[in-house]
């Protein structure tokens, strides 16, 4: 068998603007992540102009939402809408929104969270790199919790059932005993050693 990350508890680390990586958090593969914790900030012309126009929108609103002209009463609540939709659709949680309205203070740099606790199996950020929408930047996964593939020949097929439990032993290390389940046999065979993944 072979000791595999557990897929479902992987996260790839992808920003949804263009911009430059400003300052790293996280330097190294191998480092340690917890939930929330800053990964690297990330400095966007475009977020900066997308806060100049919701500051002026949110400035602009009592103005003009008081207008006896219904389109630009209309005109000031959807542009409004419109930056703080494009804001969240960039991930920029409410709580930057709020600390945007309520100081006026533009961020320069955006914080970019890691979405899970883990280890960080891939880094390909770099500070002052330029990034974009699709660039994945970091692989975190939660490696408490990991896959142990094994292959088992077809005619063994019929003796493993799923939920039946199992213990592995390693060949470094055959003190050690790992306890686990059978979660899931795979439906296929491979053509060339008769075996199922298991």
């Amino acid at each position: 068998g072979r000791v595999e990350v557990d897929e479902r508890r992987v996260a790839h680390v992808h920003i949804k603007l263009e911009g430059w990586i400003d300052k790293l958090s996280i330097n190294y593969t191998g480092e340690r992540v917890q939930r929330g914790q800053i990964l690297f900030t990330l400095y966007s012309p475009e977020l900066v102009a997308t806060q100049q126009e919701y500051l002026l929108a949110v400035k602009g609103k009592p103005t003009l939402g008081d207008s006896p002209f219904r389109e630009a009463a209309e005109g000031a609540q959807s542009l409004l809408e419109v930056t703080h939709q494009r804001l969240r659709l960039w991930d920029i949680t409410e709580d930057h929104v709020q600390d945007l309205e309520r100081t006026g203070k533009i961020l320069k740099t955006l914080p970019i969270h890691s979405p899970i606790s883990g280890t960080v199996i891939n880094k390909i950020a770099l500070a002052g790199m330029r990034v974009g929408p699709g660039d994945e930047l970091y692989t975190i996964a939660d490696l408490s919790h990991i896959w142990i593939v094994a292959d088992v020949y077809e005619y063994e097929l019929p003796l493993i059932k799923t939920g039946q439990l199992a213990t592995v032993t390693l060949s470094y290390d055959p003190q050690t005993v790992l306890h686990g389940r059978a979660a899931f046999i795979y439906p296929t065979l491979d053509p060339q050693t008769r075996t199922a993944k298991v």
